[in-house]
């Protein structure tokens, strides 16, 4: 029976500069590392890692799109683009959330996401 979600990793060709995306740019903290190939990030109750991408997981990522949740979207943004964040389109409003899109530095999207009360 499945309990919980483990993990989401996205493959990356460029660990070094995914490491300042996601740690510097981001905000993530560190929680485990692996071989310098495999990089956790505890949020929330799940995990989010980064590994090197290889013939069977190409970047830019395909398929799954990782979302993170903010408190306070406009400020989460202005924040990333002080900090050189490249954002595909502006913020769009759907009747349940509030989302942005950024590119990681392989292009995979990341979104930032507030849900509406």
């Amino acid at each position: 029976m499945i309990q919980s979600i483990a993990f989401l990793t996205y493959a990356v060709s460029d660990i070094k500069a995914a490491r300042h995306f996601y740690e510097d740019i981001l905000g993530l903290r560190l929680t485990h590392e692996a071989l310098g190939e495999w990089f956790e990030y505890d949020v929330g109750d799940t995990t989010f890692a980064i590994s090197l991408a290889d013939a069977g997981h190409p970047v830019p990522v395909r398929g799954a799109v990782l979302a993170f949740e903010v408190s306070d979207l406009d400020a989460e943004v202005a924040r990333l683009q002080k900090q050189g964040a490249a954002f595909r389109g502006a913020i769009t409003e759907t009747p349940v959330c509030r989302f942005a899109i950024v590119l990681d530095p392989d292009g995979s999207e990341v979104i930032i996401h507030k849900r509406k009360t």
